[in-house]
């Protein structure tokens, strides 16, 4: 699994940069300034947490037998729901897709505690 995640995770932090460098040229210009700052939260959460893939990799290979692998998916789930969810708000203008974003940060919470708790044990 640490292999794993520690591709997810630079792949999605290549995904952030790229979807950062996107947002400052190409979409600049189309969105209007509070769409592009949400979108921009979507790409800032969503370096945040390919980072912390990493920190799950380097755990899981630490800790083999731990729930750092737990601590991973949740991660990827935060990524595909917060960041997903804002990068179709900022886009589309559909104002329910923020319903959903609470849902990707609280999976981006217990993955932080999923971490924290591997280390502890």
């Amino acid at each position: 699994m640490d292999r794993f995640f520690f591709a997810a995770g630079s792949l999605l932090a290549f995904l952030a940069v790229a979807l950062g460098a996107f947002a400052a040229h190409a979409l600049k210009s189309r969105l209007s300034s509070d769409m592009l700052a949400i979108f921009e939260v979507g790409v800032r959460y969503h370096m945040y947490h390919a980072l912390a893939l990493l920190a799950v990799a380097w755990a899981a290979s630490r800790w083999p037998e731990s729930s750092a692998s737990m601590a991973g998916w949740f991660f990827l789930a935060g990524i595909v729901i917060f960041s997903g969810s804002l990068y179709a708000l900022s886009l589309s203008e559909m104002r329910w897709l923020g319903a959903i974003t609470p849902i990707g940060g609280v999976a981006f919470l217990i993955g932080w505690l999923v971490l924290a708790w591997t280390a502890w044990r």
